[in-house]
């Protein structure tokens, strides 16, 4: 019996088939060879930071565990989010240092500003792209309260820092003076800008993509990761930790100056004044937060809290063994070797540490006056008056006496012991001898000596 198929239909059925198996023998090889790709793709890390707010010890020790996370993870590239006024130089040239020496490719992506300190942050990252709108520059040198720097070698100092960091990228280093130095005078062609005397350069995103200083503009660090080719990659963003704020606040020049001073008070009062609790609780306190927002920001170690401990047990033990000094002396340096040495900044630290101590001695002393009976003085001064007032006496007081009438219990030669009203008294006979079982009365007491006499019996019926 024939197929009902014809020759043609089973021919074209055929090269259908073949087509079909080809087909699927392609995706079979392309489509694993895709997915693999797509995974090796979405398999990159970006590790993303903020630096935002003020540049201080805090921020410097978030960067510093940034940088070292993204090199442990083995991350593909490393984007700090800029938008900060500026802060404390020391710490800026520290975050600088850990983002230039970073084995991780680093963009800094100036969000808002980046000014002061935060234009050297930015400066040395890898590649430096702005947001339009926002402005890079204004770096000179300032004081906590806004005021120019006029030290010639801080000024030179900061300046040659801002000429390596652009440097360092390929940048014009007369602009990143320019930032610094008002003294200076620049021309900026490419903006058609003169920077004149008196002046502290500033550049918008758009000027700083023009002279070179920006590798180009985004709207937002989405466009940033498009950019750079890592729009697929997996998106790590690592925050300020709780201690990291911690250190922030607690590093602050204003706020170690109020730890000194509840420190060295509390301590100080619970040493010369025991007996409360609550000043040492707070002085110890006191010292904890100062040394665990050192350690935080990086800079305090064990040792510095084992110096500290040192000194406060020496000066313990300068008041309860004599020393002639030697113990308090050493207990001082001990314990201000271990504050200062643990600080960031030694210098912002001694003068913290100077203004709290001479406030704190201020109140040590009110509080020594207002409790002065309570001191630790008082273990060492009698302060008890030996007076009848308050109870004391050389010895007993016998006036009491004086016209009672005993009998002798022993000769009285002259001295012995009568007995008056049940009790044995010693007693000084008046010139003569006296027998036992003789009558006697007290004619005077002086003191611990009564004098007594015979007392002449009566003839009967008188």
């Amino acid at each position: 019996m024939r197929s009902a198929i014809s020759r043609p239909a089973r021919r074209r059925a055929a090269v259908w088939t073949i087509f079909a198996v080809a087909a699927a023998l392609v995706l079979a090889v392309w489509l694993p060879a895709f997915g693999a790709a797509r995974a090796a793709e979405d398999s990159r890390v970006v590790y993303t930071a903020s630096i935002e707010g003020t540049i201080d010890a805090g921020m410097e020790g978030y960067v510093k565990r940034v940088v070292r996370q993204a090199q442990e993870n083995g991350a593909s590239l490393l984007v700090f989010e800029i938008n900060t006024l500026g802060g404390r130089l020391d710490s800026a040239e520290q975050i600088g240092q850990s983002i230039r020496a970073s084995q991780v490719p680093t963009v800094a992506y100036v969000r808002s500003t980046a000014t002061s300190a935060g234009s050297y942050i930015a400066l040395n990252a890898g590649k430096l792209i702005m947001q339009p709108g926002s402005s890079i520059g204004a770096a000179a040198v300032v004081t906590a309260d806004g005021r120019p720097v006029t030290d010639a070698k801080v000024v030179s100092h900061w300046a040659s820092q801002m000429r390596a960091a652009a440097e360092l990228r390929g940048r014009d280093p007369r602009i990143a003076e320019a930032m610094v130095r008002s003294e200076l005078e620049l021309e900026l062609p490419a903006i058609g800008k003169t920077v004149k005397s008196g002046e502290i350069l500033s550049l918008s995103a758009e000027e700083a993509l023009k002279v070179g200083y920006a590798d180009g503009m985004a709207g937002s660090l989405s466009d940033v990761l498009k950019m750079e080719g890592f729009e697929s990659a997996h998106q790590e963003t690592v925050r300020l930790s709780l201690a990291e704020r911690l250190a922030s606040f607690l590093t602050n020049p204003v706020v170690m100056t109020l730890l000194f001073i509840v420190g060295i008070a509390g301590v100080a009062i619970e040493l010369i004044v025991p007996g409360f609790g609550v000043p040492g609780v707070l002085g110890i306190c006191g010292f904890g937060l100062y040394f665990f927002g050192q350690y935080a920001a990086g800079a305090a170690g064990y040792e510095h809290v084992l110096l500290f401990v040192l000194g406060i047990a020496l000066l313990t033990a300068e008041m309860f063994v004599p020393s002639f000094g030697l113990l308090g002396v050493a207990g001082v340096a001990s314990l201000g070797a271990g504050i200062v040495l643990a600080a960031r900044d030694t210098a912002h630290a001694l003068v913290s540490l100077g203004f709290g101590s001479a406030v704190a001695v201020g109140i040590v002393i009110i509080f020594a006056i207002a409790f002065r009976d309570r001191g630790i003085w008082n273990r060492f001064i009698l302060r008890d008056r030996l007076s009848s007032e308050e109870g004391y006496v050389a010895s007993e007081d016998r006036r009491h006496l004086q016209g009672m009438t005993g009998k002798a219990l022993t000769p009285l030669r002259p001295s012995g012991t009568i007995l008056i009203e049940g009790r044995q008294v010693d007693v000084v006979a008046n010139g003569r001898f006296i027998g036992a079982g003789s009558t006697v009365k007290v004619i005077d007491t002086d003191g611990t000596r009564v004098v007594v006499e015979e007392v002449e019996p009566h003839p009967p019926g008188s």
